[in-house]
C-alpha cells in the first residue's frame, strides 16, 4: 500500500481530497472497514448491522462507493445502496432507516475532488472527536481482518420518501402561485428539486412555476462552480430572476445541503436574514423554544429570536458544534452564516431543501403582490462584510496586535470564543483562525454601510501588516 498523507485528506468533519492522487479506491475501502470497526456497526458488536451509502454526481463516485462497500462487507456488515442522493437525502436515509451512513461528495469543491461525509444512526455527525480520529488511527495501524461471512448488499430507492418527508415538515399546500428560478449548478439540486417541488410521484402539485437552471447532473460543473457562497456563482441566477420577473431565486451547492436565496430584485439574501425568518416561523410552531445561531451570524438573529419568544443560544462555527448544542438544549432550529440550516425534526441535520421550502412557504402565505424583499425587510437590520480571508504567518500574533489596538481605543467588550470578537455600540467584528490553513477569517457588521466599510478596512490593514 502507498504511504498516504492522511493529514491532507481526513479533515475536521469529513474525508476529502483530489481524485485519484489523494482520495482513491484503496482509501475508500479502508475508511469503510475502519468505520465499521471503530463505531461498532456490525451486528456482532451490537450495532445495527448495516451502513446506508449514497453518492453525488461526481464521475468518481460509483467506483469509490463500490470500494467502500467492499470494505464494509469484509467486516461482516451489510450495505444499503441508495444511489444518487443529496447529502440531506443521505441524512434522511440514515434517520429513516436508523442506520449509520456514508455520503460520497466533495460538496462545493471543484470537479477533481471527492470525499466522504460519515454519520452515525439518525444522522448524528462523525467528526474528529466522534470517530474520525480513531478511523484514521486504525487505517494507519492496519485494520484487522474479519474471518466471518461477508456482508450483503441491497439497493433501495428513497427519493420519493425523502420528497414526501420534506413536504411534511414544511407545509406548502396552501401557498399562492409563485415563479421560482432554481440554479442547481449541475449538482444534486437537479435531482431533488423536481421530486420535491415538481408534480412527480404521488405528491400534490404545487402552484409553483419552477424555472430550472443547470439541472443536468454533471460533476465537471461546466457552467460555474456549485459554490453559492461565492457571489460570482450567483450571477447567472440573478440575471435569470431579472429576465423572468421571478418572485424568488434559489441556488444549491453541489451536494444540495446548502441553499442561498436571491429576492425579486435579484439581490442576494444574507443567510443571517434567512436564519431570522426561519427562526420566527419555527417559533410560531414551537413557542418558547431555543434557537441556535453561530457567533458570526448577524446581531439581528438573536434579536428576532427574543422578539418571537424564543431563547437564542450562541455556538461556535461548524456543524458538529451546532448539532451537539441542539441535542444538549433541545433547540428546534439552528442557522449558520455559511448557508447551513439545521432542523430538530430532521434529526438535527442540515438541509438546503428545507430552507428553500421555508422561503417559498413564507412568501406563498403572504397576500398577492407581496415581494420577498418586503417580507424580509424586518429581519435585515445591519450591514455585514461577509467573510474575508487573509493569509498570515502568525495567526496569534496578528490577533493580539488587533486586540491591543482596540484596547488602546478604549474598547472593553472583547471576547475569546472561536477566535476574538470585538464589540462596540453599533458594530462588532470577529477574527477567527483557520484550523487547516495559515489564514485569519474576518467578519464585520455595523449599523451602516459607511461604518462597516471603515471598520472592515481598518482591521484588514492590521491583518495585512502582520502577514
Amino acid at each position: 500500500m502507498p504511504v498516504r498523507n492522511l493529514d491532507a485528506i481526513i479533515k475536521a468533519y469529513d474525508v476529502r481530497g483530489t481524485y485519484p492522487d489523494q482520495m482513491d479506491e484503496d482509501l475508500a475501502h479502508d475508511v469503510g472497514a475502519a468505520f465499521v470497526r471503530v463505531l461498532g456497526i456490525a451486528a456482532r458488536d451490537g450495532g445495527p448491522g448495516a451502513v446506508v451509502v449514497g453518492h453525488d454526481m461526481r464521475p468518481s463516485g460509483p467506483a469509490l462507493v463500490a470500494s467502500f462497500a467492499e470494505g464494509v462487507r469484509e467486516q461482516g456488515c451489510d450495505v444499503v445502496l441508495i444511489g444518487l442522493a443529496s447529502t440531506d437525502g443521505l441524512y434522511f436515509a440514515s434517520g429513516h432507516l436508523s442506520l449509520p451512513g456514508a455520503m460520497f461528495t466533495a460538496s462545493h469543491n471543484p470537479a477533481q475532488y471527492n470525499g466522504i461525509k460519515l454519520c452515525k444512526v439518525g444522522a448524528a455527525p462523525v467528526g474528529q472527536d466522534s470517530g474520525l480520529r480513531d478511523i484514521r488511527a486504525l487505517i494507519e495501524q492496519g485494520i484487522p481482518a474479519y474471518d466471518g461471512p461477508l456482508g450483503e448488499v441491497r439497493e433501495q430507492d428513497l427519493l420519493a420518501d425523502y420528497a414526501a418527508y420534506m413536504r411534511e415538515l414544511v407545509d406548502v399546500s396552501g401557498i399562492r402561485p409563485l415563479r421560482v428560478v432554481v440554479d442547481a449548478g449541475n449538482g444534486m439540486g437537479g435531482f431533488t428539486v423536481p421530486a420535491v417541488l415538481g408534480d412527480e410521484a404521488a405528491l400534490p402539485a404545487l402552484p409553483i412555476e419552477v424555472i430550472p437552471m443547470y439541472f443536468e447532473l454533471d460533476g465537471t460543473f461546466p457552467h460555474h462552480e456549485a459554490n453559492p457562497i461565492d457571489p460570482e456563482n450567483l450571477r447567472d441566477l440573478q440575471a435569470r430572476v431579472r429576465d423572468t420577473g421571478a418572485d424568488v431565486g434559489l441556488a444549491f451547492d453541489g451536494d444540495a445541503d446548502r441553499c442561498f436565496v436571491v429576492d425579486e430584485r435579484a439581490e442576494i439574501v444574507s443567510p443571517s436574514t434567512l436564519t431570522a425568518l426561519i427562526a420566527a416561523r419555527e417559533l410560531a410552531k414551537h413557542p418558547g423554544s431555543p434557537i441556535i445561531h453561530n457567533l458570526i451570524t448577524s446581531k439581528a438573529v438573536p434579536e428576532v429570536i427574543v422578539e418571537n419568544g424564543g431563547t437564542p443560544v450562541r455556538t461556535r462555527v461548524g456543524h458538529s458544534f451546532i448539532k451537539q448544542t441542539m441535542a444538549d438544549t433541545g433547540a428546534v432550529f439552528g442557522g449558520e452564516h455559511s448557508g447551513h440550516f439545521y432542523f430538530r425534526d430532521f434529526w438535527r441535520a442540515d438541509s438546503g431543501m428545507l430552507a428553500a421550502l421555508h422561503t417559498i412557504a413564507a412568501l406563498g402565505e403572504t397576500p398577492e403582490g407581496t415581494t420577498l424583499s418586503s417580507l424580509l425587510a424586518p429581519y435585515d437590520r445591519y450591514v455585514a462584510s461577509g467573510e474575508i480571508n487573509t493569509e498570515v504567518d502568525d495567526q496569534h500574533a496578528v490577533t493580539e496586535a488587533i486586540r491591543a489596538e482596540f484596547v488602546e481605543r478604549g474598547v472593553s467588550d472583547i471576547e475569546d470564543f472561536d477566535g476574538m470578537t470585538v464589540t462596540g455600540d453599533t458594530w462588532w467584528f470577529n477574527v477567527r483562525p483557520s484550523n487547516t490553513e495559515p489564514l485569519l477569517r474576518l467578519n464585520v457588521e455595523a449599523a451602516s454601510e459607511e461604518q462597516m466599510t471603515v471598520l472592515r478596512d481598518e482591521v484588514l490593514d492590521m491583518m495585512r501588516a502582520g502577514a
